[in-house]
């Protein structure tokens, strides 16, 4: 068994330990610009795809798929990104007679397109917060009049969006018709889909999601939630299971408003139902499902002792996962991640690219794991995602995981570019968090005791 694995950095080399565990062969691709990269050396073969740029490599479908070929890969496994949720280059691994490593390509096209995943959300009983139609060719005669259906505070939002790409905040009618416009032409950059449409904003959120499995039968599993509300520009720097302070009684609704919509689908394999949580009453609404493993993976396996990247792969090549029932799942003890980036919280968290003169992190442990993809001399290049890697702790107790990740965090040492380690162990000691007072404004509320000069 060999498996093409069509994306780079950590979520590369994560893939590549579970497949060395169940002693499969792997297979890198690289840009010229990843030549040298850790997961091209960790790989047992590694094949160029073509120039730095996303778009002429990794996100080049013909490329990745004429590597396939000259490896001999039975299976691709895609990761995160890139071309995770690309239900065409899913298509093409199916139609190569290759194992796709992922959801079927209509569940992806069905999930991936925002607003229709609300609609299939809506009609399997997971309540959906107000929204509008799909605005997709510039029309907008009657987008004042739905936006005040909707009410304010609003998001304009690109249907194919992800990642926090594709999502503006309106407060009031005068802005509306700007944002609609400009996010309508980054759709169309970003995703070649200008689709856009209108979503209640709820100014105090939570968002949190629960991880999901499907066997492709109408069977799912659930293996609880995770709290990922520190963000900042809507993307998510620290997550955490479980939620602080969130009941019973509303876990369980959304682990079976999760498992309802996964199992309405068929889901195979692992997938994530996001949620957002109105912090002032505590009701739930739907906001997306991501088809793909999550990058904040490594929480949900440190509290219940699973490998989902094994899993996805045993059942690629169609082994017996009839043990895995919602039974079989525990949750124990707490887990938290943080994204150590390369990246400027004084320069409103822009990247801050360059090379790792010094990278030196502590030793893992059962508790303790770090996911990273690069080395110390390695360069953070201009061309993609500037995470650097994720710290993962686990404890008895919030409290006590709290403790360790900063104590994780001040032990690593790292030279040559601007990050956000500080800040993170910041986040980690501030009295609101540690009160579980999180929620997705937090680093906006608490600016100045977070950023160094704010």
């Amino acid at each position: 068994m060999k498996v093409l694995i069509a994306n780079r950095g950590e979520i590369a080399c994560r893939v590549i330990r579970s497949c060395r565990a169940l002693g499969i062969r792997t297979v890198a691709v690289y840009s010229e610009a990843d030549r040298d990269a850790l997961h091209t050396v960790l790989a047992d073969e590694a094949h160029l795809i073509g120039p730095a740029r996303a778009q002429e490599s990794y996100l080049n479908v013909s490329n990745i798929l004429e590597a396939l070929r000259r490896s001999g890969a039975d299976a691709v496994h895609p990761g995160y990104g890139f071309m995770s949720e690309n239900a065409s280059f899913a298509e093409a691994v199916i139609d190569a007679k290759r194992a796709w490593v992922g959801p079927a390509p209509e569940t992806i096209t069905a999930m991936g397109d925002k607003e229709k995943a609300r609609q299939l959300a809506k009609a399997a009983g997971v309540p959906i917060l107000p929204g509008s139609r799909r605005y997709v060719d510039g029309n907008f005669d009657e987008l004042a009049a739905t936006a005040d259906s909707v009410g304010y505070p609003l998001l304009v939002k690109a249907a194919g969006g992800g990642g926090g790409i594709g999502m503006q905040r309106v407060d009031d009618p005068s802005a509306l018709l700007k944002a609609a416009q400009s996010t309508q032409a980054l759709a169309q950059r970003a995703f070649g889909d200008p689709t856009i449409y209108l979503e209640r904003y709820i100014p105090r959120a939570r968002h949190i999601e629960v991880q999901v499995f499907g066997f492709g039968d109408g069977r799912v599993v659930h293996m609880f939630e995770r709290e990922c509300s520190v963000q900042r520009r809507f993307q998510k720097v620290i997550e955490e299971s479980p939620a602080p302070g969130i009941e019973t009684s509303l876990l369980k609704r959304m682990t079976a408003a999760a498992t309802a919509l996964a199992s309405s689908q068929n889901y195979s394999g692992a997938g994530t139902v996001e949620f957002v949580v109105d912090a002032m009453n505590m009701e739930f609404h739907f906001l997306e499902m991501n088809t793909r493993i999550q990058v904040e993976h490594p929480v949900t396996e440190m509290v219940t002792g699973l490998d989902l990247v094994e899993l996805q792969l045993r059942q690629a090549v169609g082994d017996d996962l009839s043990s895995v029932t919602q039974e079989s799942i525990r949750r124990t003890g707490h887990a938290l991640e943080c994204r150590l980036y390369a990246e400027d919280p004084n320069k409103n968290f822009m990247p801050s690219p360059g090379r790792l003169s010094a990278f030196e992190l502590p030793a893992p442990n059962s508790t303790f794991r770090v996911e990273t993809g690069v080395r110390s001399g390695d360069a953070i290049s201009v061309y993609y995602d500037p995470l650097i890697a994720k710290v993962i702790c686990a404890g008895r107790d919030r409290a006590s995981t709290i403790e360790k990740s900063v104590e994780q965090l001040q032990a690593i040492k790292i030279a040559g570019i601007r990050t956000n380690v500080r800040f993170l162990a910041k986040v980690l000691r501030h009295a609101s968090f540690a009160a579980g007072e999180v929620h997705t404004r937090f680093i906006d509320e608490h600016r100045s005791a977070l950023i160094d000069g704010a």
